[in-house]
């Protein structure tokens, strides 16, 4: 387990997830990636506080819905083109990190197709609210 995800702030916390979400966008900081769009993978993990997320009469109000992963991507991809994975990761993050209910984020992207002679490149951000 990373360091970071046993930090004291994330003690009580629920941890949801979204795994190998692929999107085609615009994504490259370099001249042969900025005529069409690439494959790129996001995984997610948004830590939530037990007394933020624990429902009492099984409802989806009382929870943060899963849709909060896939809305922020959309929102960001729609965006526009971007030129690096990292400005990708920090925002996605920082977006997350803005609702309420959220304590603490992990965002990756992947590049899958990158590079012939590997399986992907990428970058991850792990991000805690302040406070």
């Amino acid at each position: 387990m990373p360091i970071a995800l046993s930090h004291p702030s994330l003690a009580e916390c629920r941890r949801l997830f979204l795994r190998n979400y692929e999107v085609l966008m615009k994504i490259g900081a370099y001249e042969s990636e900025k005529n069409g769009e690439q494959r790129v993978i996001f995984n997610v993990d948004l830590f939530v506080s037990l007394n933020a997320s624990t429902p009492v009469a099984d409802k989806l109000t009382e929870v943060v819905d899963y849709n909060l992963m896939r809305n922020t991507i959309g929102q960001r991809v729609a965006r526009g083109h971007v030129h690096l994975q990292e400005t990708l990761c920090d925002d996605i993050a920082q977006a997350m990190l803005d609702h309420p209910q959220v304590r603490a984020v992990r965002v990756s992207t992947e590049k899958p197709d990158a590079y012939p002679d590997c399986e992907s490149v990428g970058v991850e951000v792990f991000r805690i609210k302040a406070g």
